[in-house]
């Protein structure tokens, strides 16, 4: 399924087509062997607080959100294959093109919102 993830505090979008990564086989991918994402493009990362980049081949911004939908950790353009990011209280990551968190202003205490795309259009 799809989502879209906006920054509320901004007024800004962070990804209008946000794929989600719920399994424990779906996260423990990632992005491993994606070939990038596009402007727009994310992946929620559900349960998580802490990523690694092996195997990748893109930088990413990652998201750190707690249960309250509340920014706790940034972690912008993170390289290629290294070992750790990661944010204590984080619940939730959005990886996001490399450039996301500058573009859109978001910063620690921002307030994020998911909305659930139709699934038929």
């Amino acid at each position: 399924m799809t989502v879209a993830v906006y920054n509320q505090t901004r007024g800004v979008p962070l990804a209008l087509a946000c794929t989600e990564a719920r399994s424990f086989l779906a996260r423990g991918k990632g992005l491993i062997g994606h070939p990038g994402l596009a402007p727009g493009e994310g992946l929620l990362i559900v349960p998580c607080s802490s990523v690694h980049s092996f195997f990748m081949r893109f930088p990413i911004d990652v998201v750190f959100v707690n249960r309250h939908d509340r920014v706790v950790g940034l972690t912008s353009a993170l390289p290629p294959n290294r070992p750790f990011a990661g944010a204590w209280r984080a619940h939730y990551v959005v990886e996001l093109p490399a450039g996301m968190i500058a573009a859109t202003g978001t910063a620690l205490g921002d307030q994020v919102s998911i909305e659930r795309q139709d699934a038929v259009r």
